[in-house]
């Protein structure tokens, strides 16, 4: 079984344009998510996925894997189903979708789902998520109140019921506020599919639903469809880069300060 992972990666993102580019650790943020993939010892192949000559120069610069693609894909798995198909890969081979502004995402995370979805009875699309911190904030960015960070709930198999970026499940008898954030799923930006499966999901050929286009989650188009999305409960949490505050709060933290 071949394991490659793709990161989708576009420049004219709304809230923070440019950002694969960022550099002010002295690597690109896309650098830093190629690298992170990298160090996982499941994978065996890593290529990044960009609709940008600027981002392909930066790929390239610093020694990695990257493939131009059609810059009107509705979602970053529509464009990791475009180099995947480019790839031959097997049914049953696997291919990750490992978001671009993920930097701080856990090869030993990505370890766990690929070793899930190797199983004999591993799911045909498998995701990561891990309990918010107690000792993070219950309010604003990074809580399970901000609307930047994905929650989800499963069911008791670890099967997916729901994505939201709202509190699942809402705390109605605190009235709403969050008095202990690890009892709330943090959803990360990674997935893992049968070959076969993403080629049944991306590319318009299953379009985007009324669930998808309320949340802006593409994941809910799959659900909404019926596919089961198997959740990886893991303990290491990543914040995906959303905005320059995002970035700024990431600087901090590669800093050490």
């Amino acid at each position: 079984m071949t394991v490659v992972a793709v990161i989708p990666a576009r420049f004219g993102a709304t809230r923070f344009p440019g950002k694969p580019l960022a550099k002010d650790t002295g690597k690109f943020l896309i650098q830093h998510v190629f690298e992170r993939v990298r160090e996982a010892g499941t994978i065996d192949r890593t290529v990044v996925a960009t609709d940008d000559e600027r981002i392909m120069a930066a790929v390239k610069s610093f020694g990695g894997d990257a493939r131009l693609t059609r810059s009107d894909h509705l979602s970053g798995t529509d464009r990791v189903g475009e180099v995947a198909e480019a790839l031959d890969l097997g049914d049953d081979d696997l291919v990750l979708n490992v978001q671009g502004d993920e930097p701080e995402v856990s090869p030993v995370s990505l370890n766990r789902l690929v070793e899930r979805m190797m199983r004999g009875d591993g799911p045909t699309i498998g995701t990561i998520a891990a309990p918010f911190a107690d000792a993070g904030p219950r309010l604003g960015p990074g809580s399970p109140l901000d609307p930047n960070c994905v929650k989800v709930v499963v069911d008791l198999r670890g099967r997916a019921l729901y994505f939201s970026r709202s509190p699942i499940p809402y705390p109605r008898d605190a009235g709403g506020c969050v008095d202990r954030p690890s009892r709330w799923l943090l959803h990360m930006g990674v997935y893992a599919f049968r070959a076969s499966t993403l080629r049944a999901i991306s590319g318009g050929v299953m379009p985007p639903t009324s669930l998808e286009r309320a949340k802006s989650l593409e994941q809910l188009r799959w659900l909404q469809n019926g596919l089961p999305i198997e959740v990886v409960v893991v303990e290491e949490r990543s914040v995906g880069i959303d905005t320059p505050e995002d970035y700024a709060a990431f600087l901090r933290r590669a800093r050490g300060n």
